[in-house]
């Protein structure tokens, strides 16, 4: 059954109940980080191993995303900068005990030439919920390091 969850913006990156931050460099530059983001979003299974699959809605203003496990979403883009940050909410999913889910990809130029990748997790629910998240910080980190450096590989392998 499809919840439907609280309509936030861009600033509850800053304001969630719980915010998981991530950050890693890599070699890519910002701009084709951003590209494989926001404008290859068929291209997330290939590199986050947690997305079975994806698809832009509405010439890319909303997303379809599947993960492992069978949880589903359907997200609404809140913010497009090429080359500095892609951000979107979850607008409606089958997950229970989420209110509020918005997640942020800033990308800045890195101390290295390539780019500097912070994603930020931020979430409203149910007490059980935010535990849960709590608890698993450590896997999501890993997830977005793994997300992150498959990414970069892949980017680096890409036709010019």
């Amino acid at each position: 059954m499809a919840r439907r969850l609280l309509p936030v913006g861009l600033d509850f990156a800053e304001t969630a109940p719980l915010r998981l931050v991530f950050a890693r460099e890599v070699s890519a530059s910002p701009e084709a980080v951003y590209r494989a983001l926001a404008e290859d979003v068929a291209g997330w299974p290939q590199w986050f191993s947690a997305v079975t699959s994806a698809r832009p809605l509405d010439d890319g203003a909303r997303r379809e995303v599947r993960l492992k496990g069978g949880t589903r979403f359907v997200e609404t883009v809140v913010a497009a900068e090429p080359g500095e940050v892609y951000a979107y909410r979850v607008d409606e999913t089958n997950a229970p005990g989420m209110r509020a889910l918005l997640e942020e990809w800033r990308i800045v130029p890195g101390a290295s030439g390539g780019a500097r990748v912070q994603w930020t997790f931020a979430a409203d629910g149910v007490a059980a919920f935010r535990v849960g998240l709590r608890v698993g910080r450590a896997g999501f980190g890993r997830a977005f390091r793994d997300a992150v450096r498959s990414l970069d590989r892949r980017l680096a392998s890409a036709p010019a």
